[in-house]
């Protein structure tokens, strides 16, 4: 039965290409034959979400076309609605009950996003509850919209079934938030956090944050140990520049800058690294990490700070590989989506340039 492009949450979801691949929607298989275990859902309104932000394909402000159906979607939408780059097929709920049960085996989680609408949070709350009532055994995350949700609503979610709570900070102080994020409020997302926190309890609160939104060096990785002193996990994503945003002509962070701050932000999580190890230059950016060159030598063997920083499944193995969010096939990988081989942590090594910082 042919989608009708009218419908909208909780009626119909939108889901990564990924996901639609995964759940056998759209043929095709992954480069390098990567695993999609977490199947991303995002809520989808004719208007879409009721905010801008500058490097978001869904911003209200940004040219759209009308919602495209699994069938008829494309990889690279021209002018139409997308987010990370990609269109996000446009599904019936119930379709993705009825695949979710067929293809439980190779699923680990499910994650549903809000968008920023008065309709998100009891469409969330609906679907959450659908998706328990399938009985499908698999964790389930949320992406909350903080001007959308409280404590009390946060309560709910959790009765519901919802195992971990997702918070997209992205920017990491206000001043940038406010150039990037129109329309909300800064203090608001923190408040958010705290209550997350306070309700679902230590390390199953992650926060996104988005490097290359114009942050320093300096300012991602105080973000990364205040959250980490709240026991709340930090997501990093690699900023890609997505075609009718403000930010379309932005360029990427360099390659070495990112590894760098992947290493810093993993020896942070670990809590392997405190404040005055990290050191900085003028300008702000990474300049030393005072750690053990035996310790940094068993990080880099197995290249657990490069792989997808993302929720686990019910066996405690990474789910959330998110493929290619942030970057193209046959790109350097930003995040590997699976642990990195050995021809894989030699090219980190390299991207690394460790000679040119300064480390012991």
């Amino acid at each position: 039965m042919p989608v009708e492009l009218e419908l909208s949450s909780p009626d119909a979801v939108r889901l990564s290409l990924a996901s639609a691949l995964a759940l056998q929607m759209r043929s095709g298989r992954f480069y390098r034959n990567v695993h999609n275990g977490c199947i991303n859902l995002l809520l989808t309104y004719p208007e879409t979400c009721r905010v801008s932000c500058d490097y978001c394909g869904l911003a209200r402000e940004r040219a759209s076309s009308p919602a495209v159906p699994v069938k008829a979607a494309r990889r690279t939408p021209p002018n139409g609605r997308s987010f990370i780059r990609v269109e996000w097929p446009l599904a019936p709920t119930a379709e993705i009950l009825m695949r979710l049960s067929r293809r439980r085996e190779a699923i680990r989680r499910v994650c549903l996003s809000m968008v920023v609408h008065p309709r998100a949070y009891p469409d969330t709350l609906t679907i959450v509850r659908q998706l328990t009532e399938a009985r499908s055994g698999l964790p389930l995350s949320v992406l909350v919209a903080p001007p959308m949700i409280n404590e009390a609503r946060l309560r709910e979610l959790q009765r519901a079934g919802v195992e971990r709570i997702g918070i997209g900070l992205d920017a990491v102080n206000e001043p940038l938030f406010r150039r990037r994020r129109h329309g909300l409020a800064w203090p608001g997302y923190w408040r958010a956090v705290a209550a997350a926190r306070k309700v679902y309890g230590p390390d199953r609160v992650n926060c996104h944050l988005v490097v290359g939104l114009g942050e320093t060096d300096a300012e991602l990785i105080e973000v990364c140990f205040r959250l980490r002193a709240m026991q709340v996990s930090s997501y990093l994503f690699s900023f890609y520049p997505e075609s009718g945003t403000p930010m379309a002509h932005a360029r990427r962070p360099s390659l070495v800058r990112w590894r760098r701050l992947q290493l810093a932000s993993f020896l942070i999580e670990q809590n392997s690294i405190q404040p005055e190890q990290v050191v900085f230059d003028h300008q702000g950016r990474l300049a030393r990490l005072e750690v053990g060159l035996a310790e940094l030598s068993s990080v880099l063997a197995d290249g657990r700070p490069f792989v997808t920083r993302g929720c686990p499944g019910g066996n405690d193995e990474l789910a959330c590989t998110r493929p290619f969010g942030s970057y193209r096939p046959g790109e350097p990988f930003r995040d590997y989506p699976f642990q990195p081989e050995p021809d894989d942590l030699q090219k980190i090594k390299e991207q690394l340039r460790l000679e040119r910082l300064d480390l012991g």
